[in-house]
């Protein structure tokens, strides 16, 4: 596939909205909004008259300030976000949407292809990630999908009370404390700050933290969860990870009266 998979003589066909009608109800009823974040004119405007072309609203920027208060000032279904841009880059646009509770589905599009550049994408916040070159009825696919997924919140850095824990840097707070925690330690509390409020059971722990080669089903889940009060509640006077006798347990986002 060479750069012009998007240009040029392919342009008629990639606009072709007669192959992409098997949508889901808000896009057929031209219901869905999308933000295109890319400061090249001439992709900019190949991709907003194919999504126009599909019966999508679109409104462009060529930069991530604008899209920051744009994102903030209207509601979007979804948000395709180039990663070169002047100014703040898509990684850092990406980064401070989520922290201002923006939670549209983000696409970002990037001729970096790295390993690296994938994974620092999606760990800010990027739902999907699009290398360029790419064919267009790609391109509506991974919309489709990400508008039927919604803005549910999914925030990078996980927060349940005063506890926060990052999974891209495998870092742990209470507080402005960090805790250190043994990876296997991590992966259990990640499991709980993922469904704060709610009792899991041990099976449910198990099936999260532990691969399923794991053959010791005895008490583990107990042992490790003593392990995590004696570094997140212990050293700090609290009581968020609870037992629910005969169930399991749930971490609380504040001490149980």
């Amino acid at each position: 596939m060479d750069t012009d998979t998007i240009r040029g003589e392919d342009e008629r066909k990639m606009i072709a909205g007669g192959a992409h009608r098997a949508f889901i109800s808000r896009w057929e009823n031209g219901h869905v909004r999308v933000l295109l974040v890319e400061d090249e004119l001439r992709m900019a405007s190949l991709i907003r008259r194919g999504l126009l072309k599909e019966g999508l609203a679109v409104d462009v920027t060529p930069t991530g300030e604008d899209a920051l208060w744009m994102a903030q000032a209207s509601e979007y279904d979804a948000i395709v976000l180039d990663v070169m841009l002047p100014g703040i880059s898509g990684f850092e646009t990406c980064e401070r949407l989520r922290k201002s509770s923006v939670w549209a589905p983000v696409l970002m599009l990037t001729a970096r292809d790295s390993v690296e550049d994938r994974v620092m994408g999606l760990d800010t916040g990027a739902d999907d990630y699009l290398v360029k070159p790419f064919a267009f009825a790609e391109l509506l696919a991974r919309l489709r999908a990400l508008v039927r997924r919604g803005d549910v919140e999914r925030p990078s850095v996980l927060e349940v009370g005063d506890l926060r824990l990052d999974p891209a840097t495998r870092r742990v707070w209470r507080g402005d404390t960090e805790i250190q925690l043994s990876a296997k330690e991590f992966a259990v509390l990640e499991t709980f700050m993922r469904r704060p409020e709610e009792v899991l059971t041990r099976d449910h722990l198990l099936d999260h933290a532990w691969d399923f080669s794991y053959e010791n089903r005895s008490n583990i889940v107990d042992v490790y969860v003593r392990h995590l009060r004696s570094k997140i509640d212990l050293p700090f006077g609290r009581r968020s990870l609870e037992t629910i006798r005969g169930v399991g347990y749930r971490l609380r986002a504040s001490d149980p009266a």
